[in-house]
């Protein structure tokens, strides 16, 4: 009988702690936009789903084909694919990411696909939420599932580019 009421004293001691914790949380806001500077852009830092991930395949290698083929593989892992096509430049990296302020969270989980050696490009003056994949002459495959949750687990999340601040998450 005493134990259980040890134990009942702790739990409550225990939530009373909680609540003050979070009552008192001058961090509640933290890496919201409102000490953002006047003009610098809002950044979607939110992590997305593949399912609500817009993207433009484009083949920067000399492979024929090589952006429709890829552009399926996004479409078979729910990706919404909207153009597809060849880029004059050709470049030799992986891949190159290109996206603008609300297309962070989205690149930040294609950076997964590409186990984080995919370069990539942020235009703050972009408006649209669409990420640029340009494949390069190094790629090889896009990840597997389990590739891709190990490379976000080391990721860890996304955060705002240089020159931007987090726009605030929608409850």
């Amino acid at each position: 009988m005493r134990a259980l009421v040890v134990v009942g004293l702790l739990a409550a001691l225990a939530l009373v702690f909680v609540v003050v914790a979070l009552v008192r949380d001058t961090q509640r806001d933290a890496g919201a936009a409102g000490g953002c500077p006047e003009g610098w852009p809002l950044a979607d830092v939110a992590l997305r789903e593949s399912k609500d991930v817009k993207l433009n395949v484009l083949n920067g290698t000399d492979q024929p084909g090589l952006a429709g083929k890829i552009a399926d593989d996004f479409r078979n892992r729910k990706f919404q694919v909207k153009k597809t096509g060849d880029q004059k430049n050709k470049i030799d990296d992986v891949a190159l990411l290109r996206y603008g302020p609300k297309g962070v969270g989205s690149a930040h989980l294609l950076r997964a696909y590409f186990l984080d050696d995919a370069k990539y490009e942020y235009d703050p003056k972009r408006k649209d939420d669409t990420v640029d994949v340009v494949l390069g002459g190094s790629f090889q495959q896009l990840a597997t599932t389990t590739e891709v949750n190990q490379s976000l687990g080391d990721l860890g999340s996304p955060i705002a580019p240089p020159g931007s601040c987090p726009a605030p998450v929608e409850d």
